[in-house]
């Protein structure tokens, strides 16, 4: 070995000592700083007692908790609407108010707040970054067409333009095919069953929801009904007149998709149209004039249980609310 690399060997361990000694004089210097900084307690200071735990309170003026509802694919098809600046909730407000349906399809709205979460309608006090149009495939009007899908789309593209936001969507195409599957599939499971009762000279319609108030029927849902134990309407009491008129006619109305599932529900609905017939001085009559039958009830029950039954398996369980948003 050389004196020249001798010589470069010992320059270069002395830079390493140099180095390993410099740190060792700032690690101390940082170590007596932080002791003359803290408090001379006795004890360790991270082995302090902690503060009582404080448990979480709800405070006046928070956000509610995020809503349940979201956009239903299996009968909705979403225009998405990914906005670039956070919008307050009073100027969404006032933009989507009309947003309410296009053509004879109903449209709901979904706003993604800033930091997570959805709301179906947009508050004041908060801010939110994106937006869902969801209209409904189809409905008892037909499949969601062109004209409308064009309407939604429309829409979609008002909302971007005022609030700078870009916009995602399935092909058209694609939407109304799914949109004339699902009517055809619906349309094999829509019934709605009913009785006539034939008053045998006409009455005051007051008088005659007078006597269905008596018999048991609430008005709900901006309709009389016959309502089970959870709220949900059996069947509907239906009367062609002015309010202030008379009818000769009254209609129950059992729309199987949207009432409680029951192995009696006809048969329910027989007996309750008796007692109201008999306060009314009325004739029962099936929905196509004909005397009415009692002993046909049990072979209409087990129609309708099976019916009951097809649109559970198809994802339509008979009284919720999807099954509402298609057989409306």
């Amino acid at each position: 070995m050389s004196d020249l690399q001798i010589l470069l060997i010992s320059i270069g361990v002395a830079l390493i000592v140099v180095v390993l000694l410099y740190n060792a004089w700032q690690d101390w210097r940082a170590r007596r700083s932080m002791r003359q900084s803290l408090p001379d307690t006795g004890h360790d200071v991270l082995m302090r007692d902690a503060a009582p735990r404080r448990e979480p309170v709800w405070q006046a003026g928070r956000p509610a908790a995020d809503e349940s509802a979201e956009a239903d694919p299996a009968c909705e098809a979403v225009i998405d609407i990914a906005l670039a600046h956070p919008v307050a909730g009073e100027s969404l407000a006032e933009a989507l108010r009309s947003i309410t349906r296009v053509g004879k399809k109903p449209v709901r709205v979904f706003a993604e707040r800033e930091g997570g979460g959805h709301r179906a309608e947009a508050l004041p006090g908060e801010s939110y970054v994106s937006l869902q149009l969801a209209v409904v495939l189809a409905n008892r009007s037909g499949p969601l067409t062109a004209i409308e899908w064009s309407n939604l789309w429309t829409l979609a593209q008002n909302l971007a333009e005022r609030f700078e936001g870009l916009i995602e969507a399935p092909d058209q195409d694609a939407v109304l095919r799914q949109a004339a599957e699902l009517d055809a599939r619906c349309a094999a499971m829509d019934a709605q069953v009913g009785l006539i009762l034939q008053l045998a000279q006409p009455r005051p319609v007051a008088a005659i929801l007078q006597a269905a108030a008596e018999a048991g029927f609430v008005q709900a849902r901006g309709q009389w009904a016959w309502m089970a134990e959870n709220g949900l309407p059996r069947f509907a009491l239906q009367i062609d007149a002015a309010e202030g008129g008379s009818a000769h006619r009254v209609d129950l109305v059992l729309d199987v998709p949207n009432s409680l599932p029951d192995d009696q529900a006809f048969s329910r609905m027989v007996a309750v149209g008796r007692d109201l017939a008999t306060r009314l001085d009325a004739h029962v009559l099936d929905d196509q004039g004909r005397t009415f039958q009692d002993g046909s009830a049990p072979a209409i029950d087990r129609q309708i249980s099976a019916l009951y039954d097809q649109l559970d398996q198809a994802g339509f369980l008979a009284g919720t609310d999807r099954a509402a948003r298609v057989f409306s």
